[in-house]
């Protein structure tokens, strides 16, 4: 990765119970690259934990969701003089040892890569999703790979690396919504031009927390799943 100046971008919220391990875990493998955790408006012992494990912390004041947490992070990346940005769920799902195969796939340039994705349905590991939120996944798999001409089999991982160019767009816009930063920022990517690849990562159990998994919520998710990716196809 050298010599590119490498952010790890963890959003956290109320993840006191493993943030402290996913630092370590991403300082031990990954020695080098800084971590910078952006606490959600946490509410328990998330910011003390992930500095006491060596990271950074910004702390925003109340729940925003996701897409603001990593809006803030990627503005840090843009202020900071950062090169390349990599985004990290904070319950220890993903397996830091990945990062270098994003990060060997970006490239420089209005030809480069741009934005890499780990792919958690590429042959890797035996991560499965069931019911509605397959169906989802599916549909915006397709959906979003005839856009990018060549296959994403995994268009709502939030296990991704970017270059300093979309550092730059997404630190002034990005998506605040579950779901729909993942799906709009690649489709808002590709319509800008930009190249989009995944590679195969492994997903892990989570290592702490509750997830937040039911069928009302799946059917939930299926819905917000459309209505984001029209949406995304149709915004000017």
């Amino acid at each position: 990765m050298e010599p590119k100046r490498v952010l790890v971008i963890v959003p956290a919220w109320n993840e006191a119970e493993v943030i402290g391990d996913v630092v370590r875990e991403v300082r031990t493998k990954l020695p080098g690259v800084d971590v910078l955790v952006v606490s959600d408006g946490s509410t328990d012992r998330t910011e003390a934990e992930a500095a006491e494990a060596g990271a950074v912390v910004a702390a925003l004041p109340y729940n925003l969701g996701v897409g603001g947490a990593m809006r803030l992070g990627y503005r840090y990346a843009r202020d900071h003089g950062y090169d390349i940005a990599v985004q990290i769920d904070a319950d220890g799902q993903h397996d830091p040892a990945f990062v270098p195969d994003l990060i060997a796939e970006l490239g420089d340039g209005p030809q480069g890569v741009a934005l890499v994705a780990g792919a958690r349905f590429a042959g890797t590991g035996d991560y499965e999703v069931h019911g509605p939120r397959r169906w989802a996944m599916i549909m915006l798999s397709v959906v979003i790979s005839r856009l990018a001409k060549r296959k994403l089999p995994d268009t709502t991982s939030g296990f991704r690396a970017c270059n300093r160019a979309l550092i730059e767009l997404f630190a002034t816009w990005y998506p605040v919504e579950y779901l729909g930063d993942t799906v709009e920022t690649t489709v808002r990517v590709i319509r800008l031009g930009y190249q989009v690849r995944q590679v195969p990562v492994a997903m892990r159990p989570r290592a702490g927390g509750k997830p937040s998994a039911s069928p009302i919520k799946a059917m939930i998710y299926l819905g917000r799943a459309m209505i984001t990716l029209m949406l995304a196809i149709n915004r000017r």
